[in-house]
Formats: structure tokens, sequence, C-alpha cells
């Protein structure tokens, strides 16, 4: 091993003497190389004055087998503007017990790995590992520009078991993650719009969201010109648990003589809830034989179909009739569970029918809820939010526009 070679790595600095202490383990002392000034860390100008010198022993990267170790002379140089301060070292940077060459290498691997192999594989504490981390992202995510936002899409993903949310705010336009907050009340939605300021929010032209009244005032609250649109995913899927769940129960319980007709009908519940166009051959045969011998399940499944057309309408105008005729049979129908339902939805009508005019949805944030899935997961759970929130802006940073 050639010494010289490897003081090329510390600058300021030669080797004194290098020796393993353990069988992974290498320790190098080094000492200030010849005809080298120390230079002030804050003001950056160089000093023969010396008030102390203390040891620090602090880890590199890995050579080859084994973990490096340096023994580093740091001095407390006596400047005439600053006064008493350590050495500007350029390759160990501030008090860290970790060199910039290994700082970067953790970097570089956190990218890959999650923090808890990264940890492993450098005999790191799991603490030290996920500040470094920490810190690269405050560096490297981006500000979002609040001044070319104008539609948004806001939704909520499971935080922790136990009924624990977070709200996550996207660009509708280039897909960028713009704030992520835990809860999903209008108080824990406030600080988004509070960040995004007075002017940013008299742009905003729309909102998508699902049906969460909370997110509905605030969003009227803060951009009183912006429409809100409902998503189509949330209210069909709202459809389902509130009308066809319902009214299956209900008629298998009217079977409870006919045990085979009940067990069939019991049996249903996918079938209904599915697209028809993802369904087999065998399922679409079984799916039209139960609706062709059940009136109130074949009723429901029309006009679920019915409701998605809702969104797909060409104007506002024929939006809105549409949902007056949906509307119509829907009271007509006859069965509890979807006239309540449909009643319920009047009240949602307008960000409904504004689908027609702005095509939002929260489907793309559906998708992105799955990759946060697989954060949280990496991580074996996130004890600070702040580090899992900016995880979570640094995986989508949006398309250029």
């Amino acid at each position: 091993m050639n010494a010289n070679l490897l003081a090329l790595f510390w600058e300021g600095f030669t080797i004194e003497s290098f020796h393993p202490f353990d069988n992974q383990s290498l320790l190098i002392r080094l000492q200030p190389a010849q005809g080298y000034t120390p230079c002030c860390s804050g003001c950056r100008q160089r000093t023969l004055a010396i008030h102390d010198t203390h040891f620090r022993r602090v880890r590199d990267r890995d050579l080859f087998d084994y973990r490096v170790w340096l023994e580093v002379p740091v001095k407390r140089v006596r400047c005439v503007t600053c006064g008493p301060r350590l050495e500007q070292i350029r390759w160990l940077p501030g008090r860290q017990r970790l060199t910039a060459g290994m700082i970067h290498w953790v970097e570089s691997l956190v990218r890959l790995m999650p923090v808890q192999h990264v940890a492993q594989l450098l005999g790191l504490h799991w603490h030290t590992v996920k500040t470094i981390d920490h810190q690269r992202l405050k560096r490297e995510v981006q500000e979002p520009e609040r001044h070319r936002l104008r539609r948004l899409i806001m939704d909520e993903f499971a935080l922790f078991k136990g009924h624990r949310y977070a709200t996550v705010v996207i660009d509708a336009d280039t897909q960028q993650v713009l704030w992520v907050g835990e809860g999903r009340s209008r108080a824990a939605v406030r600080p988004f719009f509070e960040w995004l300021g007075p002017e940013a929010c008299s742009r905003i032209d729309a909102v998508a969201m699902d049906m969460n009244t909370a997110m509905d005032l605030e969003v009227q609250h803060h951009c009183p010109q912006a429409r809100v649109v409902y998503d189509l995913f949330h209210v069909v899927a709202k459809f389902g648990r509130e009308v066809i769940d319902r009214v299956r129960v209900d008629q298998a319980n009217q079977l409870r003589h006919d045990k085979p007709a009940r067990k069939v009908v019991k049996r249903s519940r996918w079938l209904l809830l599915r697209n028809k166009a993802n369904l087999k051959d065998n399922q679409a045969l079984e799916l039209e034989e139960l609706l062709q011998a059940n009136q109130p399940l074949m009723t429901v499944y029309l006009l679920k179909d019915q409701l998605k057309e809702l969104w797909y309408a060409p104007s506002e105008e024929e939006a809105r009739q549409r949902w007056k005729d949906w509307f119509s049979l829907a009271l007509s129908s006859g069965l509890a569970p979807l006239q309540q339902f449909a009643r319920r939805l009047k009240g949602y009508l307008e960000g409904i029918v504004a689908s027609a005019r702005y095509r939002l949805n929260t489907s793309v944030l559906e998708g992105m809820n799955n990759k946060i899935k697989v954060i949280k997961r990496m991580a074996y759970g996130y004890r600070d939010n702040d580090y899992f929130f900016l995880k979570i802006k640094a995986a989508f940073p949006g398309k250029v526009r």
C-alpha cells in the first residue's frame, strides 16, 4: 500500500502511520502536510496563529475490505477577524464524524437502497444514514413554482394503521407533488393554502378531489373562483359500498329459504363491482345470468354504468341533463339505498358537472399512492414525517412543462 498515494485523498495532510486495529477496520493517523497553512472556517483567511489542537477520529469510505478510520489533528486558529475558530478542512465538513467522501457515498447508496440496508452495509447507525439523506433531500427537492399553478389534485393516503391519514396535493399539469401534510381535516389542509399565498390561490382554476367536505370548504374559502371537481372513481366506489352492497345483502336476506340462490347472490360482490370490460368470459356470463334473475341488482348495476356517463358529458349542459335523467330513475327505482344515495349526491352536483369542463381526476394520485406505500415499506415505517414527506416529494418531481 502506497502511503503517498493514499494521502492524495486528504488535502493538506499526509499519513503519519496506519495499521489495522481489528479484522475489519484500518486506522490511519494523519499529520499536517509540510508548508500547509490553516484556514479560518469563518472568513476563509489563512493564519499561522494556532489557539489549540485536538485529535478527531472520523470515518472515511471503505478501502477494499477495510472500514477506514482517520485520526485527524484539527486546529482552532486565532483569527484576527473571527477570534478562535475551527480551521476549514474541505474534506471534513464542520464538526462531522464522517468525511465528505463518506457522506457522498452514503447519499449515493441511499438513493438505491433502504436506509436500514445502507446502515447495515456500512456499519453506521440508522439515524446517521437518515440524517444524511434528510439533509440531501432538503438541498435537492425543488421549491414548486407557485405562480404557474392553475389546476390541483388533492387526495389522502393512509399514514399509519389506526385511521391516521395524510393529505397530498399535486400539480395536475406536471404531476409534481407540491405539498404533503398529516391529517385530512380543514385545519390539516389549511397550511397548504397558507403556503400557496393569496396571489397564487387567486390563479387556481380547478381542484380535483374525492367527496371530502373538509377539502371542499377549504378550497372555497381560499380559492373562491376555483371549481371543485369530484373524482369519478371515488363516487362510483361510494356507490358500490352504499348501494350495490346494501341491495345485494337485502336480496340475499330475502332468499334465506332458497339457499342455492342466496349463495349465488352473496358471492356476487366482485362481479357487480368490477368493470364489465375486466371480466373473463365465464365471469361475464355468470354476471349476465345473475342480473337476469334479479331485477333489483339489474337496476343498480345499470344505474352504476349510467352514473359514470355524467363524467364523460361533452358540456356542462349535457352533464346536467344526464344528471336529471339519472336522478329521476334513481328515485323511481323503489330501492331505498339507491334513493338515499341519489339525494345525498345531489348536494355534490356542481362538482360532478364541473368535470365536463375540467377533465381532472385523482387516478394519477391513486398510482402515486401505490409508490408511496413502496417508499414506506422500504423504510420499514418512518419515524419522522418531515423526512417521509420529503421522500415523497423527491419521488415525484414532476414533468417539464
